[in-house]
């Protein structure tokens, strides 16, 4: 099999997403992946049994999605008759609390229960642990409350074998970014070659002097990765490529809603940004991702910037089969 045929083949990384019925696992899912917004999640049902999606995402990289149910029902099936088919080859575990629950100690026994079958069959798995439905908690308590539910899942995950470094712990709420900047960090995770990306992008913010590059997958508007040069290292706003992909996210539903276009193929050739402090545009890169460029206000620097993303294409065409040898779940 030739080089570029071994590229193109589907790299599929298992993901399971796990939680008590009614913590928000389909709600998410479907924000993420199936474009709904907030306000329209209240439609959807309980999840019965076991939702596979397999999502592709940047080209060959495919996710293996599990939303599965969290009836006690079904979870005691997991953990029991399922146990080697459900928790055998996962790359990763996203474990979903509802920050709002009256039983958070029975919350607990099932995570512990669920760590324990996934050390036995993914030992080398991520998890992660999602607090979610934060907007239901004063701003005044959310640091405090964070900061512990960390602490008391880092403890669990601790004592049944995983190492601190397999643990990432995320507080969520489907109303604001937050639940952009979960994602994103499981997806960063899960790219195969995140650090090839990331040099390829240094190299190219420095031919346009960007300030920042940032890599959003099309489809999902979530943030792959980015670079960050010079000043634009002290921005105060920490969670800016999560309000982007809010922005870009929202801006898909309303080009569908006034062009009559399907959700799924709404899509814009450029959008443009220009102040008098700084400039910022959004274009494709590659058949999966777009690229946003932040840079300082110079319209003759913009324009040759504009052009040199053009002609980066072809280099970073590759990167939508590229693979990474030896990176397996």
């Amino acid at each position: 099999m030739s080089t570029p045929e071994r590229g193109r083949r589907q790299k599929q990384r298992k993901v399971l997403l796990m939680g008590r019925s009614g913590a928000g696992k389909s709600s998410m899912r479907s924000i993420i992946f199936s474009n709904y917004v907030a306000k329209d999640v209240r439609r959807l049902g309980a999840t019965i049994d076991v939702e596979h999606s397999n999502i592709r995402f940047m080209g060959n990289l495919q996710l293996n999605l599990w939303d599965c149910g969290g009836q006690d029902s079904f979870v005691e099936s997991y953990l029991n008759n399922q146990r080697s088919h459900v928790f055998s080859s996962v790359a990763v575990l996203i474990f979903v609390f509802d920050i709002s629950s009256r039983e958070p100690a029975s919350d607990m026994v099932n995570f512990s229960a669920t760590l324990r079958a996934l050390h036995e069959h993914s030992p080398n798995s991520r998890v992660f642990a999602l607090t979610h439905k934060m907007d239901l908690i004063p701003m005044e308590q959310r640091s405090s409350l964070i900061a512990d539910k960390s602490r008391e899942v880092l403890q669990h995950c601790l004592n049944e074998g995983f190492t601190q470094q397999q643990i990432e712990c995320c507080a969520t709420s489907i109303w604001d970014q937050s639940l952009y900047r979960a994602w994103t960090d499981v997806i960063y995770y899960l790219v195969p070659n995140a650090a090839t990306i990331e040099n390829m992008l240094r190299k190219l913010a420095d031919l346009l002097d960007a300030r920042e590059l940032i890599l959003y997958e099309r489809t999902t508007c979530l943030a792959v990765t980015h670079v960050t040069r010079s000043a634009e290292s002290q921005n105060p706003y920490e969670d800016r490529f999560e309000r982007i992909s809010s922005i870009l996210k929202t801006h898909k539903h309303s080009m569908a809603k006034h062009t009559g276009m399907l959700l799924s193929e709404a899509a814009f050739a450029e959008l443009q940004v220009k102040t008098g402090d700084f400039m910022f545009f959004i274009t494709r890169l590659t058949e999966n991702t777009n690229l946003a460029v932040s840079m300082s206000s110079d319209e003759a620097a913009f324009n040759a910037a504009r052009v040199n993303v053009q002609l980066a294409r072809q280099e970073f065409a590759h990167l939508d089969i590229i693979e990474k040898k030896g990176h397996e779940a």
